[in-house]
């Protein structure tokens, strides 16, 4: 049975002036993440399942003026061509979405199956980098005029690509260069390149788009933003912080990469590095188990000293499905980041590094004073009018909304 006779979010063919709407153009649209999303969008805007795991449905953002949950619509690139409703089946077999999910947002997963278009470079083709960028933005630019949507937020929820090597640009960042043509604000939520690369600076910049990313703090990360100020804060000297991660899916199978698996444990460091003051001994292996598909384990093992030289030692063993941790924070941040546009803002959004291990622009690492920069950001956009600005003086530890960064 379905949601509703033509679903919650609507479909685009039937689409009429019913209020604004907020489009959400997922860069890797049949993946097990983005399928999670309109999945779980769908269910939870029909009152199907409750918002969990959602920090933007918690009572300190319910009057930031974000985008409702009932006014995204859905579309994106993918160089694979399995329905979307197809995948959600194979996701509730696996454990992943819930048994009978798919079959009650049949029409929302078809909606935005509708909206997908064929994402590159494919083997074979021979378009250069300029033509890809102008063809995928012109599938956005569409999006966007046909949906009816005030906007639209471009997500990168693809599997992750090795570390660039020459000039040449990686897929992630011709799909980045397209959203900026396309004039929308890009959230980078994989440790692919994206808007990283140096070709795309000056017109990021000049795009006055806001953007945010990289890498979304999902697990092992989130754990280690929580563990590693406590260390430091207790003055407690951490000697050895290992790591590792089993992981099935298709993320496993791009990890098996050692320059794919290299981008991203280039975060975890990171979090270590910023939270500690130095990074400590010890590595991160991540293997790939296939068996595993959507679920991941991950292992840490802490030697530390305490009083007079005593030696140490935490272990913390994390489980979890991947997909339905990363979904409700991708709904996150593009609720965040398309408000954040409406409200004038440019640049990095460094004020959402509570849900990334590599964060773009500055701000701290450590979990707790992440979430209370993302408190205020949100009070920030409270204030702004649609396309005006918030007070500056309310807000000293950033510019204020619609300054440039």
């Amino acid at each position: 049975m379905s949601a509703s006779p033509s679903g919650p979010l609507g479909s685009l063919g039937s689409l009429g002036p019913r209020g604004s709407r907020t489009g959400v153009w997922l860069i890797g649209a049949r993946g097990s993440v983005a399928t999670t999303v309109v999945a779980g969008c769908a269910a939870v805007t029909a009152g199907l399942h409750p918002p969990t795991g959602m920090v933007t449905e918690t009572p300190d953002f319910a009057d930031a003026g974000l985008p409702a949950l009932s006014s995204l619509v859905f579309g994106g690139h993918d160089t694979v061509d399995c329905p979307l409703p197809k995948r959600a089946e194979a996701l509730a077999a696996g454990g992943v979405l819930p048994p009978g999910l798919p079959s009650a947002v049949e029409a929302e997963l078809t909606a935005a199956d509708r909206e997908i278009r064929p994402g590159g470079p494919l083997p074979g083709d021979t378009r250069g980098e300029e033509d890809l960028i102008a063809a995928f933005a012109a599938d956005i630019t569409d999006f966007v005029r046909r949906s009816g949507a005030d906007r639209a937020v471009v997500v990168n929820v693809a599997s992750t690509e090795p570390a660039p090597t020459g000039r040449t640009l990686p897929a992630s960042s011709l799909y980045a260069a397209a959203a900026l043509r396309a004039g929308c604000p890009y959230v980078n939520f994989t440790p692919s390149t994206g808007l990283h690369h140096p070709a795309l600076a000056a017109s990021a910049e000049a795009s006055g788009l806001p953007y945010a990313g990289r890498d979304g703090k999902t697990g092992q990360t989130l754990l280690r933003s929580v563990l590693g100020p406590m260390f430091a804060q207790r003055a407690l000297t951490v000697r050895a912080w290992s790591g590792t991660n089993l992981l099935g899916g298709g993320d496993g199978a791009a990890l098996a990469d050692p320059a794919a698996a290299a981008a991203k444990n280039a975060g975890k460091e990171r979090v270590l590095a910023d939270t500690l003051g130095a990074v400590p001994q010890g590595e991160v292996h991540i293997d790939d188990v296939p068996a595993l598909g959507d679920w991941k384990t991950a292992w840490d093992h802490i030697a530390f000293d305490g009083f007079l030289g005593a030696r140490m030692f935490l272990q913390t063993t994390w489980q979890g499905c991947d997909s339905a941790l990363a979904a409700p924070l991708v709904l996150d941040l593009a609720r965040l980041t398309a408000r954040a546009h409406e409200s004038g803002r440019s640049g990095p959004l460094g004020e959402l590094g509570f849900y990334f291990k590599d964060p773009v622009g500055d701000g701290p690492s450590g979990l707790a004073e992440q979430y209370a920069q993302l408190v205020r950001f949100a009070a920030g956009l409270r204030d702004a009018d649609p396309g005006g600005r918030a007070e500056a003086d309310d807000h000293p530890d950033h510019p204020g909304v619609g300054e440039q960064r």
